[in-house]
């Protein structure tokens, strides 16, 4: 299951990817910040220490934290980037949910799920996830650019509204061999505690499921393993990794 899914968050990249030896090298021409530009390496990466020199200059040129995200182990792969000089910033519990076992709570009162489709919604629902993330605002004409580039190759985006104002937001992305990765789920802090990532994530998945696919996420090592998520039926099924050149 880990392989099918490193292999779908290498081909969700592949597309608009520089590519560096066995590195595809995703690039945000809007944002510097560090979650949005990484490399991810190709199956089994051997890289010799010119490919990872390469691999730095590159994101160096860019001015570009050099990055790589992907589930380790792969043990040549690790050793190169080690010595290097790479560090592992923190490992992300990845989780999946079995068909039949997926859990939908209900809409908590108040609350109504809306699929963004103007200029409008899109920067509502991109600001939403940014001011969530603690990441700063895009301009109005990046955010949508960005949000319509996804959903024209198949993502789907929904946002939570609360008495009508945005709370909350979260996409799956175009499915890659039969996956989706269930993603970005943000709510802002004043909405917290009501079930919206929740509810934002389940019907989500519910989608991905009617589509005829599985999905996946990947989350921080705290209590959304077992206060968001488990209560829907994910479980971990292993852990990625960011790592880092600082």
């Amino acid at each position: 299951m880990l392989r099918h899914i490193q292999s779908a968050l290498r081909e969700a990249v592949r597309d608009d990817a520089t590519r560096v030896g066995p590195f595809l090298v995703r690039f945000d021409a809007d944002s510097d910040n560090v979650y949005s530009n990484y490399a991810v390496p190709e199956a089994d990466a051997e890289p010799t220490d010119a490919d990872v020199a390469a691999l730095v200059a590159l994101f160096r040129a860019k001015d570009r934290v050099p990055r790589l995200e992907y589930v380790r182990p792969v043990p040549a792969l690790d050793v190169a980037l080690e010595r290097a000089g790479f560090t592992v910033e923190r490992e992300y519990p990845v989780m999946a949910v079995e068909p039949g076992d997926l859990r939908v709570p209900d809409v908590p009162d108040g609350v109504e799920l809306v699929e963004p489709g103007t200029d409008d919604e899109l920067v509502a629902a991109t600001d939403v996830q940014n001011a969530a993330f603690g990441v700063g605002s895009l301009v109005r004409e990046a955010a949508i650019r960005r949000q319509r580039s996804m959903l024209s190759k198949g993502a789907v985006l929904l946002m939570a509204l609360v008495d009508g104002v945005p709370a909350g937001a979260g996409l799956a992305t175009a499915p890659k061999d039969g996956l989706a990765q269930v993603a970005g789920i943000g709510v802002l802090e004043r909405f917290r505690g009501r079930g919206i990532g929740r509810l934002v994530t389940a019907r989500l998945s519910e989608r991905v499921f009617a589509a005829g696919h599985r999905p996946f996420l990947e989350t921080e090592a705290d209590h959304k393993v077992d206060r968001v998520y488990g209560p829907l039926g994910y479980r971990v099924v292993g852990h990625s990794a960011g790592v880092s050149l600082t």
